[in-house]
């Protein structure tokens, strides 16, 4: 089957998107496939883009038909795209949506694409309504939605929007794991790249920081005098992509400044097993979540997980099992906390190895591509 993917890849940096989609697009290939990526070459405007840069500098996926040329906010760019694709006849196009802003410029492509009268189209689906609204969402979800033959929703939530939006054929199946990070350090060696103490216990804080992402939740947490006596220590791994006064103001109010440890610049995926490896457990404490790739990459290094009850992380974070659900506020962060350091290391561990089955590429995929023969 000839495949074009449509979506972030290499060199955008894709906030785990880009590389989902490089690693479906191998995944794919070693399926037997014909498979080639239409990527952006400006993705975001300044405004909706609060990192320091939407590229990154480090090489590029091998074996991977890369075209970076699509141009988000240009019409005329959006037609030629489209016809380019459209003269390609490709048999499926894969095409990613996470923000309504997308949609004026995916659907244009694909609507162009579609009067080859072959090609079928999917969109897996991160994200239908976005986590930060802003005006006109509506109306770009609703003009990206008509020219899509069928769905996949990563998160329960999210499929139960789609059927809000749509009567067209929608499927759930959770997100694959993150796989390719390597394998973890042992802890004393990763605290010592870390410049950390191998004695500590940590918490781990992993991702773009954003409101809806409840750091300063967790920062509340941290402040709780219960946590402050059992000597637990918080190490925050991500850009900033909110104001970070409010974040250095909790840390100053609640004295925190021994027991957190900020790494907030970029985190290159060669790095990112070294925060993963020395972390007891990692945190999420999302205020709203859809699905989060987070999580895979921590089933990936068999890490348990303390999450919030909100959208679809509680589902793939069976409480006692895999790791502890509290409900999104710093008291229930805390004690959820507390509770994790009392649970059996060991058996969160085998509980971790059976779930991460059901995450595997090769489920994922045979579900997309049933989906596509139906």
């Amino acid at each position: 089957m000839k495949i074009v993917i449509l979506g972030s890849a290499h060199p955008l940096r894709g906030g785990g998107i880009a590389t989902f989609n490089e690693h479906m697009a191998q995944q794919l290939q070693q399926l037997g496939h014909e498979v080639c990526i239409y990527s952006f070459s400006l993705q975001y405007p300044s405004f909706l883009f609060p990192g320091k840069s939407q590229f990154t500098d480090e090489p590029a996926p091998e074996g991977l038909k890369i075209h970076s040329i699509i141009n988000s906010i240009n019409p005329f760019n959006w037609v030629r795209v489209g016809n380019q694709i459209k003269q390609l006849k490709p048999d499926l196009i894969i095409v990613r949506f996470w923000l309504p802003f997308m949609g004026p410029c995916l659907g244009t492509i694909l609507r162009i694409v579609k009067k080859n009268h072959h090609t079928k189209v999917v969109s897996i689906v991160d994200n239908l309504i976005p986590h930060e609204k802003r005006p006109g969402d509506l109306a770009f979800i609703k003009y990206f939605l008509k020219p899509i033959d069928a769905f996949v929703s990563m998160s329960k939530s999210v499929l139960q929007d789609l059927h809000q939006f749509t009567k067209k054929k929608a499927i759930f199946h959770p997100h694959p794991l993150y796989d390719n990070y390597g394998s973890l350090l042992p802890k004393d060696e990763a605290c010592q790249l870390l410049q950390l103490h191998p004695e500590k216990r940590y918490l781990l804080f992993f991702g773009f920081i954003r409101k809806y992402k409840g750091l300063d939740l967790l920062l509340e947490a941290m402040g709780d005098e219960r946590i402050k006596k059992l000597g637990i220590s918080l190490v925050i791994a991500g850009e900033f992509y909110d104001n970070r006064i409010v974040y250095d103001e909790l840390i100053q109010q609640y004295d925190l400044k021994q027991q957190v440890h900020l790494f907030t610049e970029f985190i290159p995926n060669e790095a990112i097993r070294n925060y993963f490896s020395v972390a007891d457990v990692i945190v999420q404490p999302y205020r709203t979540a859809t699905q989060s790739g987070i999580t895979q990459i921590a089933f990936h290094f068999e890490k348990p997980m303390i999450v919030t009850n909100v959208g679809g992380l509680a589902e793939v974070v069976p409480d006692g099992k895999v790791g502890v659900v509290a409900e999104p506020n710093a008291t229930a962060i805390a004690d959820a906390i507390i509770r994790f350091y009392k649970l059996s290391t060991d058996e969160l561990h085998q509980h971790i190895l059976v779930e991460k089955e059901q995450y595997r590429w090769e489920l994922f995929l045979q579900k997309l591509i049933a989906l596509v023969d139906s």
